[in-house]
């Protein structure tokens, strides 16, 4: 049965093109809820399509911060966990993911199975997806002890991508890691994985500029997610800014259409 959030997105890739996702991670060492909760009014503002909660390194306030999150928008809220403690049962929907290139079994399917039981039990939509690291791959990679894919090496994660394909997963997901410099997932990388799976691609870290995003759809990626770039710049103009990312990235999206 096709769940009312994945139903959503897939009508805005059919409709649009592409779609803007972006991502907060209310952790209380660095903000605020009520911090968070402007962030994610201001992207929903600027036209971001779906919110995404979650974090590497959450602690332990998630619940409290979905719902504000979710009272304050219409947008989907989708869970990003990092691990166990980044389910909640106030979200719309969550990104059941794997760490494919994880060295570490844990990551790969031991804390999909510790959460299973309460995700199946509160009956929170899933959205299966693989997550591959490239490289700098940041505090996710480290934290996931993941073996991020070399950014000259596009054929690698292109591999993973087919076989998360195979496996059945409705997504697949490049990340070069929260703030990562360089412009994100380099394009030939998105552009060898787009050509090789049918399955929608997203990629996100060190996005930070419309050049950037457009160069990502351009090169075949359906969702492109900004999280660092939020949490430095759309409060000192009202999401101006982020508004023009979105909307070159949705001119860009409706080449495909």
């Amino acid at each position: 049965m096709t769940g009312k959030v994945w139903k959503y997105i897939t009508e805005k890739l059919e409709s649009e093109g592409a779609c803007h996702f972006s991502l907060l991670d209310p952790d209380p060492l660095s903000t605020t809820i009520e911090n968070v909760v402007e962030i994610a009014t201001l992207a929903e503002k600027a036209g971001s399509d779906a919110l995404m909660i979650g974090g590497s390194t959450l602690f332990g306030v998630i619940d409290d911060a979905v719902e504000k999150i979710g009272a304050a928008v219409d947008i989907p809220t989708i869970l990003f966990p990092g691990n166990v403690s980044g389910v909640s049962e106030q979200a719309d929907a969550m990104f059941f993911m794997t760490l494919l290139n994880s060295t570490n079994p844990y990551y790969i399917i031991g804390a999909q199975a510790l959460a299973a039981p309460k995700i199946k039990m509160a009956g929170i939509e899933t959205i299966a997806m693989a997550y591959l690291m490239i490289s700098p791959g940041k505090t996710a990679a480290w934290v996931g002890d993941a073996k991020p894919f070399p950014r000259d090496k596009p054929k690698l994660p292109a591999m993973y991508a087919m076989a998360a394909e195979l496996f059945g997963m409705k997504l697949v997901y490049l990340e070069a890691g929260s703030g990562a410099e360089g412009g994100g997932v380099p394009p030939t990388m998105i552009a060898a994985v787009s050509k090789v799976i049918d399955i929608p691609l997203i990629t996100g870290g060190g996005f930070n500029d419309a050049k950037s995003v457009v160069s990502a759809v351009d090169a075949g990626a359906s969702i492109v997610v900004q999280g660092t770039y939020l949490e430095k710049n759309v409060q000192r103009d009202n999401g101006a800014e982020l508004a023009l990312i979105v909307k070159a990235l949705k001119e860009a999206g409706a080449k495909r259409v």
